[in-house]
């Protein structure tokens, strides 16, 4: 299935007079969540549902856990997360202290299998109407107007 993309307008921040560009967007294709996750798990293995959405529960919980402690965390070949920061800029190296740090967010490096995958997408540029009205049923992917 190819990833849809719409057209968007931006401005150049740098030179606000000059007219806008159009560039691509993805735009989403619907969800998975972890319930549907932990069933598509289950069918491929000897592990029950219930089984597979307690292991999912954890991971999340460990995930949380380790990057709170500031660890690195490494999934295989999906990749690494890890907190970052954001801060204010000083004058010195001494200067700078926690007080410096603005917000924490998550840095996520992809794995090789993942960008493999990247590198083999193919794209559909979408309708305007399409963009946001897909939802998934146990029927499959279905678009309501």
């Amino acid at each position: 299935m190819s990833i849809l993309f719409k057209s968007t307008p931006k401005k150049n921040p740098r030179d606000l007079e000059l007219p806008e560009k159009f560039y691509p967007l993805a735009v989403g294709n619907g969800s998975t969540d972890l319930k549907e996750l932990a069933e598509q798990v289950a069918s491929q293995c000897t592990v029950n549902r219930a089984d597979c959405a307690a292991v999912l529960i954890a991971l999340e919980d460990n995930i949380i856990r380790a990057l709170r402690q500031g660890r690195i965390v490494r999934l295989g070949e999906l990749g690494t997360f890890q907190v970052g920061v954001s801060g204010t800029g000083k004058e010195t190296a001494e200067e700078v202290s926690s007080a410096s740090i603005e917000s924490a967010h998550i840095n996520f490096r992809p794995g090789m299998e993942l960008s493999k995958m990247l590198k083999t997408l193919t794209y559909k540029k979408t309708q305007e109407k399409e963009e946001t009205n897909f939802y998934k049923g146990k029927e499959g992917l279905k678009t309501i107007f």
